[in-house]
């Protein structure tokens, strides 16, 4: 199973990798939108969840989030934002657009594996 981590930051997807490697999962990597959608484009049946940043050169995290859920083919993946967006209307629009879960940033690898198990049904 996969997960995809849609971040512009080297840095944050290197700390993802380690969370997402203690649960045995394989990581995708995109370091914008159009790359991610790119991505989902040749692996979506195998995307089990989606982490995503909010503020990325070109094509945002939640113009990213809105094109997938309405998508029929994505729609059903779940999203969790990642990201120092931390303003309560911000947090609102993205979980009316689809997101399932909200973290935002800095966070440790303990913190992420909790979340993507929460996100993936598997409460951790």
């Amino acid at each position: 199973m996969k997960i995809l981590s849609v971040d512009d930051s080297a840095i944050i997807r290197k700390i993802i990798r380690g969370a997402v490697e203690v649960l045995h999962y394989e990581l995708l990597e995109a370091a914008d939108g159009q790359e991610g959608l790119e991505i989902l484009q040749k692996e979506y049946g195998d995307v089990e969840l989606i982490l995503l940043d909010w503020n990325m050169p070109g094509m945002n995290g939640l113009e990213f989030l809105q094109r997938i859920k309405a998508d029929a083919k994505f729609g059903r993946i779940p999203v969790m934002m990642v990201t120092t967006e931390s303003e309560k209307e911000n947090i609102i629009k993205a979980i009316q657009a689809g997101a399932v879960h909200y973290m935002t940033k800095p966070f440790t690898i303990e913190e992420m594996t909790k979340k993507i198990l929460q996100c993936l049904g598997r409460d951790g």
